[in-house]
């Protein structure tokens, strides 16, 4: 009863402390923009790079490679992020140029949707998930980005000061909703392989990274209302993966990390079942074997027989007519009958005249 009471006491706190945060961040737009943006994005950064952390520790343990994946890529999407949140216009750090944000923008979400929808090719996949590979992949990917940035300086403009945002952040933000969009739909076909709630979550994350995309199409300036809610749907769909893998992670670890492991147990426990059943048919059969064999008497070894009379002697050495002894000692049955040559001999005895009496 204590739990069953605690449990809405628990979720109204939470929802009345997301509100008042969420107010708070409101209120930290009008004042300063910047300081809004750099909480949003520094809460997005810790999710990011916590789900890295318990992916990575409990590799040993999971066989779910899906989050596993997830997991190595939101290290380098936290890594675009951070350079996002530091070159954002206004931050006395990158000050060459004042819309690296928005192409490090780009990059991130680019990243995030294409590796929520490659987790896919490894959640059905049994072998072990490469990590290291996976990682110098990743850096290998990250570093290439960063550089065509702010080295190389050849990744194409995303807004323009008084015009806003180019085609080029427009099309890829459509084409980020679309492979978000598919990867939704794999979800919906491998939803089996969640939890129901985890399964939601994940859902209703992916939802509102699309809405923060598309929010992301429509402003005119870097500090707009439309930039705000954008932000507003981020903080939403990392909040909802939160919930999914590191809360429940934390809060039921078998749940999750052992959910693929609990799984395999039941599909063997189903197979030892079937088995066991087998295993005991074939006993079954083999005492029905036993106890054919033990009902066939065969006669084997030497039989000392009389050379005379051919009676033969049993184990405890009284004397049997033969008949008698071979029908105790096996399943045969006699038929009686005469040979060819018995019969001549008894037709010439009854034919030989008998001697007469002196």
């Amino acid at each position: 009863m204590e739990n069953s009471n605690n449990k809405p006491i628990l979720a109204t706190s939470t929802a009345l402390a997301l509100l008042v945060t969420l107010i708070g961040l409101y209120f930290t737009s009008r004042v300063n923009y910047l300081l809004f943006h750099t909480l949003a994005e520094g809460f997005s950064i810790v999710v990011a790079f916590s789900l890295f952390m318990i992916a990575w520790n409990s590799k040993k343990y999971t066989r779910n490679s899906y989050l596993l994946f997830i997991g190595v890529a939101y290290l380098f999407i936290a890594f675009l992020d951070l350079l996002h949140t530091l070159s954002y216009k206004g931050m006395p750090i990158f000050t060459d140029y004042d819309y690296y944000a928005n192409q490090l923008w780009i990059c991130a979400r680019y990243m995030e949707s294409i590796t929520l929808l490659f987790a896919f090719m490894f959640l059905n996949d049994e072998r072990e998930l490469n990590t290291n590979g996976l990682l110098a992949v990743y850096a290998t990917v990250t570093c290439l980005l960063v550089a065509s940035v702010f080295y190389w300086k050849i990744f194409p403009e995303c807004f323009i000061e008084g015009t806003g945002l180019t085609p080029f952040k427009n099309i890829s933000e459509y084409i980020i909703c679309a492979i978000l969009v598919t990867a939704i739909l794999l979800l919906r076909k491998n939803r089996d392989r969640f939890e129901a709630e985890t399964y939601q979550l994940l859902f209703w994350s992916i939802i509102c990274t699309i809405i923060s995309e598309l929010a992301f199409t429509f402003y005119i300036s870097n500090y707009g209302f439309s930039n705000v809610m954008g932000h507003y749907f981020k903080i939403f769909s990392f909040l909802l993966i939160y919930v999914a893998i590191i809360k429940t992670g934390l809060e039921r670890p078998f749940e999750l990390i052992f959910f693929d492991l609990a799984k395999v147990n039941r599909e063997l426990s189903l197979e030892i079942d079937v088995r066991t059943k087998t295993q005991l048919e074939n006993e079954h059969l083999i005492d029905e074997l036993k106890q054919a064999l033990e009902e066939i008497k065969t006669l084997k070894g030497i039989i000392p027989i009389c050379c005379y009379c051919k009676k033969i002697r049993d184990e405890e050495g009284a004397w049997d007519m033969m008949e008698a002894y071979i029908s105790t000692h096996s399943e045969a049955s006699f038929s009686h009958g005469m040979c060819p040559e018995c019969y001549e001999k008894e037709m010439k005895k009854m034919d030989e005249p008998e001697e007469k009496i002196v």
